[in-house]
C-alpha cells in the first residue's frame, strides 16, 4: 500500500510535501505497478503491441513508477520518489483522456438541462409501476414494509 495520510507529517513543512500532500490519491498501491509492468512484458501483451501499434512499446515507465512507489512506501518523506510517480500518473491520465478533451464535434454542457428530472412518458411509468425496482424505492420512502428476506434465493438451476 502506498503511504496513507496518516504517515505524511499534518503539516507540510516544503512545496514539495504539499504537492505530495495534495496528490496523495493519486498514487496506486506498489504491487498494481509491478503487475503492469508484468503485464506490458508479456508474450500476449507483446504480441497485442505488435498487432496494434506495429512494434513493441516501451514498459520501462511501469518499472520506474514500480521502483519509485517502494521507495515511497519505505519512507514517506522521500517527497523526490512521491513527486515522480505523481507526475507519470498525470502524464499518464492526460494521455487517457486526450481524445475526450480534444473532441470538437460535440458541445460540452456548463449546467444541467432544465428539465432533467421531468416525470417519465407515461408508457415507461406504466412499465415502471409493478418493478422490482419500484417496489425497492417505495421501500426505501418508506410508504411500504421491507420484504421479509429470509436469506434464501429465488435463483433456482434445473
Amino acid at each position: 500500500m502506498p503511504p496513507q495520510l496518516t504517515d505524511i507529517p499534518p503539516e507540510p513543512k516544503t512545496p514539495e510535501e504539499e504537492e505530495v500532500f495534495k496528490n496523495l490519491w493519486s498514487i496506486r498501491p506498489c504491487y498494481l505497478y509491478n503487475e503492469e509492468y508484468d503485464d506490458c512484458t508479456s508474450i500476449r501483451a507483446r504480441f497485442h503491441q505488435y498487432f496494434i501499434h506495429g512494434d513493441s512499446i516501451d514498459c520501462n515507465q511501469w518499472k520506474r513508477d514500480f521502483d519509485n512507489c517502494v521507495r515511497f512506501e519505505r519512507n514517506p518523506k522521500d517527497t523526490k520518489s512521491a513527486l515522480e510517480l505523481i507526475e507519470s500518473e498525470k502524464a499518464r491520465r492526460t494521455e487517457r483522456l486526450g481524445a475526450h478533451y480534444g473532441n470538437d464535434v460535440w458541445k460540452k454542457r456548463d449546467r444541467v438541462p432544465d428539465d432533467w428530472a421531468k416525470p417519465l412518458p407515461e408508457k415507461l411509468q406504466k412499465e415502471y409501476e409493478n418493478s422490482y425496482l419500484e417496489l425497492k424505492a417505495r421501500e426505501l420512502r418508506g410508504e411500504i414494509e421491507p420484504s421479509k428476506d429470509d436469506g434464501r434465493t429465488l435463483c433456482v438451476i434445473m
